[in-house]
This record gives C-alpha cells, structure tokens and sequence, in this order.
C-alpha cells in the first residue's frame, strides 16, 4: 500500500497521511440477508500520531482494524496506508515452540533480514521492550505481560510506520496494563510510529491517544472525535484524564442508548 496524501479542495495535495479511510462501508451475510456492520467511515491518521478507535462490543473497531491491516476488504469505500501495517492482537499469538527471541527473528526472515543479523536485532528489540536478556526463554516461563512485550517486539521487527492495535491488554491485570501503558507511550514517542489502537475501555482511550475516535453502535459510524491536550506523562487516575474519560462515557452510553431504542 503506498504513502497517501491528503488532498485540499483544490485538489492540491496537503500532509502526508499514515492511513486513509474513505468512505468505507462493510457488510456481511447474515440469517436474513446482508448485514451492515460499518458505514460511511472516513477517517485519516498523520504520521506519528496515535488514535484511539473507542465503542461498545460489536460496534465494528475490529472489523475496521481488519480492513486497516489488509485481512479483509471492505463491501465499498477505499483505504491507502503508508506501507503495510503491523498488527497486535488480544492474544499474543507467539509461537510456544520457539523462544522469546525466535519468535522475533520468524518476524525478520519474513521481513527479508539476513540471518546474520537477525540475532542482534531480535535482542535488540527485546531491549527496547524492556526485556533485556530474555532471547532464549520458552513462551511457558513469560508472564502475561512478557508476552505482550514480546508481541510488541515481534510486532516493531516488521518495521511498519503503522501500527494496529486491537485491545492487546485486555486480557492483562490492571497492575501489569498500567505498566504496559506507560512502555507503550514510551515506545512511540521514541519510533514515532503512527498508532491505531482498538479499545472499549474509556480511560485507556484517553489515557494513551492523542485523539479519541467514538463508533456509533451497529452499524459502526463515527459518532464523535475528541483531541486529548493532556500532556505526557500521563496516568490512568490523573484528575484531566478522569474528566474527559467521564465526558466520553456520557457519549458512549448515549450511543448504546440508543442502539437498544432500535
């Protein structure tokens, strides 16, 4: 997928997009005929920017990441990234046949990196994680979180400019989220790597995102967007992140309102 840029009114062309959603609508068959999942999204992420996609279960943020990430192609409508995205699941996905290491380096022949060079940059990335000197442990003797970090790892060896996100902590304890919380902002503010980052949970939205983006329930549309001010670091229980994560709520629960009128 090549680097898309936006376009002003007068067709001349403007600021570099990492990905651009236009007008995508996506359907599937159901019991009685198609059903409309997302409809009518347009949406654009700049270069290094992090957004976070935020609604209630079955409002469409996961299919939208699919369409993203290239796994599926939507029913109408048109998306261009800068590149192919990188993408991290819920579950981490790591091969337990391999190691820590090895499951990066799977990442890296794919990439095309030489072998000689793939160890380096495997412990590399495994420092950058912050798990130095972890290459040769089993996917068994990890906690949770050590497998997320290794994801994320895996998932920064394809050397993608974007990456998607889709509730990758969900799983974890509050404890080991909040930590993953605060690599995670560090990570990208270091790459500045564009982010899209899939979540139902409003203060995680607010607390890693540079801007909110709420989905309508089914079908998904964008509902509201929200620009996060608050400067970095942030923490989960900051007073600024309670307040706009308490104002998105009201939204939200407006939305699932309603959905359930329908």
């Amino acid at each position: 997928m090549a680097t898309t840029l936006a376009r002003a009114a007068d067709g001349t062309a403007t600021a570099p997009r990492a990905a651009r959603i236009e007008h995508v609508s996506k359907s599937f068959a159901g019991p009685s005929g198609q059903q409309l999942v997302l409809d009518d999204i347009s949406l654009d992420v700049a270069p290094g920017e992090f957004v976070t996609l935020l609604g209630a279960s079955g409002c469409g943020k996961s299919t939208l990441l699919n369409l993203v990430a290239g796994l599926d192609r939507p029913s109408s409508g048109t998306i261009t990234t800068d590149g192919r995205p990188a993408l991290m699941f819920q579950e981490h996905a790591l091969f337990p046949w391999l190691t820590a290491g090895k499951n990066i380096e799977l990442a890296l022949r794919l990439r095309g990196v030489a072998k000689s060079e793939r160890r380096d940059k495997a412990e590399e990335l495994l420092e950058l994680v912050r798990l130095k000197g972890a290459y040769g442990k089993r996917v068994h003797e990890l906690s949770g979180g050590m497998r997320q970090r290794v994801a994320m790892a895996r998932a920064l060896a394809q050397e993608s400019r974007i990456l998607l996100m889709d509730e990758p902590f969900a799983a974890l304890d509050a404890i080991t989220r909040d930590v993953l919380h605060d690599e995670l902002t560090r990570i990208w503010r270091e790459t500045r790597l564009s982010v899209l980052f899939v979540t139902h949970n409003v203060r995680e939205a607010v607390r890693l995102a540079e801007r909110v983006v709420l989905l309508s329930s089914r079908p998904g549309r964008i509902a509201r967007e929200w620009t996060v001010g608050i400067p970095h670091p942030r923490r989960i229980e900051d007073k600024d992140v309670a307040e706009l994560s308490v104002a998105i709520t009201e939204e939200l629960r407006g939305e699932i309102r309603r959905h359930g009128q329908h």
